[in-house]
């Protein structure tokens, strides 16, 4: 959608399904504003990769555009991004959110950690392409979730951006471009969601008859596709069959470590997964899930143990004592999406019934869940 908005196609060319996540929605609506106005409003709702997203790009268009949000997004980081653009010509009149932005947005040498947020990188790749001089991002420390840009190189390709790859960042010359798709491209077509599908993946290996999704790719760029890989090293049968993906019951044996620094929204499924199975289960390197629409170490946790399962957590990791089951409860879904999901999920696993408040959290990534899913 945002490679489609730069190269200059017609917002009528972007359709979205009449069941869309809140974070696309929010995505979609700003793209809108930021395309129609010189000083666009811009309300990100609680949307962290609209906000990363659309920071840089806003900036490299010139626009003095007013950027809004709510929940737990005000406090989500962008400092690091803002000073970023601060030593390119541009001002921000807040730290947080509600921020203005303005001033000349220049190109040249961009350099930040890479274990804060892939989605810096995504925001200023995306405005690279808009900058005359171009420019290259690196990074002083390892990048996490490299999956997510590696993602959004392919999509600028699509449209004509060529990025240039190196050991520690990324460089998009000078006098590159995006270009619109011809009609003989569309529609585009998107591949399945490894994050979403993880979901229904893991009820099928902790209830009592199995799943099978279909739409997903095997050979996924995606890094949550690794949920294969671990429900079948926790002991699930998975396998691939005719372009479907299906998972049925096995025994589950803990898995003693798992590092999640590239994983990090599969965290609260996998937790589920793991309080049913024999042992305990060290989920490291996580100190980014504190930072999400909840503190979703300290989130997941909570639903854990009003489950029944004893669960710990550190600065940076969780440790889930393997339960074999769930007694049922009352879970706080924390206004966490993935929260809400991961609780409904322990529902085929459980003695007693689970009631999750604030079950409408959902929305935010899968708004048909419940139906889709658990009504099966």
């Amino acid at each position: 959608m945002i490679c489609a908005a730069l190269s200059g196609m017609p917002p009528k060319s972007i359709h979205l399904p009449e069941q869309c996540s809140e974070d696309l929605v929010a995505t979609a609506e700003c793209l809108a504003a930021l395309m129609a106005s010189d000083a666009p409003e811009l309300d990100c709702r609680e949307s962290g990769s609209t906000l990363r997203f659309l920071l840089p790009v806003a900036a490299a268009l010139g626009k003095k555009a007013c950027f809004t949000g709510r929940g737990r997004l005000p406090q989500r980081p962008v400092g690091t991004l803002l000073e970023q653009l601060s030593a390119h010509g541009v001002q921000s009149s807040s730290e947080s959110l509600p921020l203005t932005l303005s001033g000349r947005f220049s190109g040249g040498e961009f350099s930040f950690p890479g274990d804060l947020s892939s989605q810096f990188v995504t925001g200023l790749l995306f405005a690279l392409p808009l900058l005359r001089e171009g420019g290259s991002i690196q990074l002083t420390t390892p990048l996490q979730s490299r999956d997510y840009v590696n993602l959004t190189i392919d999509a600028m390709e699509r449209f004509g951006v060529q990025v240039q790859e190196s050991e520690n960042g990324f460089r998009v010359e000078a006098g590159a471009s995006y270009r619109p798709l011809d009609a003989s491209s569309l529609p585009i077509s998107v591949e399945g969601d490894w994050s979403n599908a993880a979901f229904p993946l893991v009820a099928g290996a902790i209830g009592r008859k199995g799943v099978e999704v279909c739409g997903l790719r095997p050979d996924s760029r995606q890094g949550d596709r690794r949920i294969l890989e671990l429900l079948a090293r926790f002991g699930a049968q998975v396998s691939f069959d005719g372009g479907r993906c299906c998972v049925q019951p096995g025994r589950l044996i803990a898995l003693p470590e798992i590092d999640v620094s590239g994983i990090p929204d599969l965290v609260p499924v996998l937790a589920v997964l793991a309080g049913c199975a024999e042992g305990t289960t060290h989920f490291v390197n996580a100190a980014r899930l504190r930072l999400k629409e909840s503190d979703r170490l300290a989130s997941t946790q909570s639903m854990l143990e009003a489950l029944g399962c004893r669960a710990e957590v550190t600065a940076d990791s969780l440790v889930v004592h393997g339960c074999g089951g769930y007694r049922g409860g009352v879970v706080d879904g924390c206004n966490d999406h993935r929260i809400v999901m991961a609780s409904a999920v322990a529902s085929v696993a459980v003695r007693e019934p689970i009631t999750i408040l604030g079950a409408d959290a959902c929305a935010k990534s899968w708004p048909g869940f419940f139906k889709d899913c658990l009504a099966s």
